[in-house]
């Protein structure tokens, strides 16, 4: 007997299935129009917000040096210390300010040591810093096909008019995510 809801989140990686109510070339107009829908006493609990064409994208935010290597080094090994430090003042007695201030320096030297060392062994491979996210080209709105008619017209009647944006899947189109091909329909190409 499952206790679950019916829109529970899977357990397991699943693909969404649902008709497409709308489409967005950026997640925040994706989300604004999922918001609107709650606004307006929407069941979103049966919307979901599909990314498609995903990539990778890795910007780089500045030179990697020994210096920026030691700084980073130190820093993070002094929070260390700090941590390490405050924990041991609960031992110290009245000497837990100064055992507080010998866990940060020596967290600063072996935080510096390693990440020079550490970096040192790298080569000059990776001189760089940078921060990672996946982005989509495009961000579809799903919703169970019994509400599906509801929420598009709702968004086609929201005051930006977030249901006429590029992609929006036409009233009556036939499921685009999730959907099978009917049994018996033509076999797919061989690879």
């Amino acid at each position: 007997m499952s206790m679950s809801r019916p829109g529970a989140v899977p357990k397991v990686p699943t693909l969404p299935a649902g008709d497409e109510v709308a489409a967005y070339s950026t997640y925040l107009e994706a989300q604004k129009a999922v918001d609107y829908l709650s606004d307006n006493k929407f069941p979103v609990e049966n919307v979901t917000i599909v990314g498609t064409d995903l990539r990778m994208v890795e910007r780089v935010t500045g030179r990697l040096t020994y210096g920026r290597v030691a700084l980073a080094g130190a820093l993070s090994g002094a929070w260390f210390g700090f941590f390490v430090g405050l924990l041991l003042t609960l031992f110290a007695g009245s000497s837990g300010l100064q055992v507080m201030f010998a866990g940060i320096a020596l967290g600063a030297g072996f935080g510096l040591l390693f990440s020079v060392l550490s970096y040192s062994f790298t080569g000059g491979r990776r001189d760089f810093t940078s921060s990672s996210q996946i982005v989509a080209a495009t961000y579809a709105i799903l919703c169970v096909p019994e509400h599906a008619s509801d929420a598009r017209a709702l968004l086609v009647q929201s005051p930006g008019g977030l249901g006429k944006s590029r992609g929006a899947a036409s009233a009556g189109s036939a499921p685009v995510y999730g959907s099978r091909p009917p049994a018996g329909g033509p076999p797919a190409p061989a690879a």
